[in-house]
């Protein structure tokens, strides 16, 4: 058996003694892939603006689960918000960009500062906080990069251009920096969700009951997926199973990008 065989469940799935930030960690996709890491084992750090919900969410998750407030809009902040983290809890293992946003509405009537308040958290926000962790990564020995992006990213959808321009992006991203990385031991990869029953998509199809239809139709597995799907497919990746996965983008969306 050769130095980096995996004898053991624990060993190739469990993330004991590493530390993980999850952007948008309060609620949604983001508390569901907390709760999955910190199953595993991991220190789990959930960042986002609104305190109460974080505090409420790291209650609920337990002891190894931290909160701390993070506007991922200020970017200059983020230096100084990384250092605190790795000085607090040791240096980000797992870096989780969940935090999003979405403007819902036609083309013709969206403007720049649309795309901006989308693209400011999506992606300027998210890969200014993964070129800190990445820093600290490679000078740690390595570590693994996370984006959440969508089937937005697959597929075309209609009034959300800006969020579709984001995900997309985040395709890039992706490999870009596995190109860069992949020899420095940090493993980039992506989550693209596809339909899944949370508050956001409860708004989203609230009275479009013709939308909520053509969705439904378009699942081959006939079924919305759970929070929960989107935080093992995380757990997986950020895990020493898939130590020789990297540049990759999962679909986890019960077969919607093909669906007919």
């Amino acid at each position: 058996m050769s130095d980096t065989s995996l004898a053991t469940l624990s060993e190739a799935y469990g993330l004991s003694g590493q530390v993980a930030l999850v952007t948008g960690g309060g609620s949604g996709i983001g508390k569901a892939i907390a709760r999955a890491l910190t199953a595993c084992g991991a220190i789990v750090i959930i960042a986002g603006r609104r305190q109460s919900v974080l505090d409420e969410t790291a209650g609920e998750i337990g002891d190894q689960c931290h909160p701390q407030t993070l506007d991922l809009c200020d970017t200059d902040s983020l230096a100084e918000f990384e250092s605190n983290v790795a000085q607090r809890y040791g240096a980000i293992d797992i870096l989780v960009n969940n935090a999003g946003n979405s403007i819902k509405k036609p083309f013709e009537e969206s403007n720049p500062g649309d795309l901006n308040d989308v693209l400011d958290v999506h992606v300027r926000g998210a890969l200014e906080l993964s070129r800190l962790v990445i820093r600290r990564q490679v000078a740690t020995g390595g570590g693994s990069i996370l984006f959440i992006s969508s089937m937005t990213a697959f597929i075309g959808q209609p009034n959300v251009m800006s969020y579709s321009v984001a995900k997309a992006a985040l395709s890039g991203a992706v490999r870009g920096l596995t190109a860069e990385f992949a020899g420095r031991n940090v493993r980039i990869n992506g989550v693209a969700p596809g339909w899944i029953d949370t508050d956001l998509y409860r708004q989203a199809v609230r009275g479009d009951s013709s939308r909520e239809e053509k969705i439904l139709n378009r699942i081959p597995m006939g079924h919305l997926g759970q929070p929960e799907d989107i935080g093992w497919a995380c757990a997986y990746l950020s895990s020493k199973a898939a130590k020789y996965i990297t540049g990759q983008i999962l679909l986890v969306d019960g077969g919607g990008a093909i669906g007919f």
